[in-house]
């Protein structure tokens, strides 16, 4: 028996949208509801550029997330292209989760999340409020917080969550899932992203630059698979390129001596071979295109596509 005639007639399949502003952890919670990590995470704010989809599929349901960038006013071209991607994001799901920090809640601030409610105006869907990192703050803090939210907006529902230690995860899952229209799947049961393995290497890379360079240097920074060798026997071959704005950040990426970047190519081709599975030989190089982020064509071509 194949696997679309053991599909129930009951069965669920929809876009969930995962939104907020940056670094509230909307990565974290999609690879604890995935219960695997396909969404890169770091400490700084806007580590996500794209529209991340992952799949999680039941024998009852596939839900399909996408992890969107953290919304801001944008301040040149990779940004506005950054807030296409989550306002797609909003237009294609079914449910949409906002979420904000517990940690800072901002209902002393009229204008606090202006920019993120924003795009909820004149929705016709189902938002929920996750209200993450209710771990780090006392519990008796969150009632104010979710007072303040039932009464700025209309909230299908409001789950106090941590993404971190995958609290509250099951009731916000089945909730969400009675949402989603009766549909077959979209997408085979047994896939967790229809993202290339090239995406994820090129996403890990940049993750580590993130989490290895202070200041402007991870945000001047872009990275391009130019080969991948897969070998039945050895290692499996990389070369990257990581492309700066300007010479000086070059020299800062490269580091005394090459340093920096053995460095991230080290920390890189660990979690690499821990995705792939597979020993790696990872190859990184350093190239300045000016201004990369605000020319379309450079744009596109590292895939960062208008929508």
């Amino acid at each position: 028996m194949n696997e679309e005639q053991n599909i129930s007639a009951d069965f669920r399949c929809g876009y969930v949208a995962i939104i907020g502003e940056p670094n509230v952890g909307k990565s974290t919670l999609l690879n604890a509801l995935l219960q695997q990590r396909i969404s890169i995470v770091t400490p700084k704010a806007q580590t996500t550029r794209h529209k991340i989809l992952g799949i999680l599929s039941t024998e009852a349901y596939q839900m399909i997330f996408l992890d969107t960038p953290g919304i801001i006013k944008p301040k040149y071209l990779l940004q506005e292209v950054m807030m296409e991607f989550a306002t797609s994001a909003i237009q294609d799901a079914d449910v949409l989760f906002f979420m904000i920090d517990a940690t800072k809640p901002g209902i002393d601030d009229d204008l606090v999340h202006a920019e993120a409610f924003g795009k909820l105006e004149g929705l016709n869907k189902p938002v929920f409020l996750l209200i993450n990192k209710v771990d780090a703050v006392d519990k008796r803090e969150v009632l104010p917080v979710i007072d303040f939210y039932s009464k700025a907006f209309s909230f299908k529902e409001i789950f106090p969550i941590s993404a971190l230690k995958a609290e509250g995860t099951n009731e916000l899952l089945a909730t969400a899932a009675h949402l989603l229209p009766k549909h077959p799947p979209f997408y085979p049961l047994d896939i967790v992203s229809e993202h290339s393995e090239r995406f994820f290497v090129s996403e890990i890379i940049r993750e580590k630059i993130f989490l290895c360079t202070k200041e402007e240097i991870p945000y001047s920074t872009a990275v391009e698979i130019i080969e991948f060798k897969e070998r039945e026997a050895g290692k499996t071959f990389i070369s990257a390129e990581i492309y700066v704005e300007r010479d000086s950040q070059k020299g800062i990426l490269i580091g005394k001596k090459g340093a920096m970047l053995k460095e991230i190519g080290a920390k890189a081709r660990k979690s690499i071979e821990e995705f792939l599975q597979h020993p790696v030989f990872l190859e990184l190089h350093v190239k300045v295109q000016k201004e990369w982020r605000e020319n379309a064509a450079a744009l596109g071509r590292l895939g960062y596509k208008s929508q």
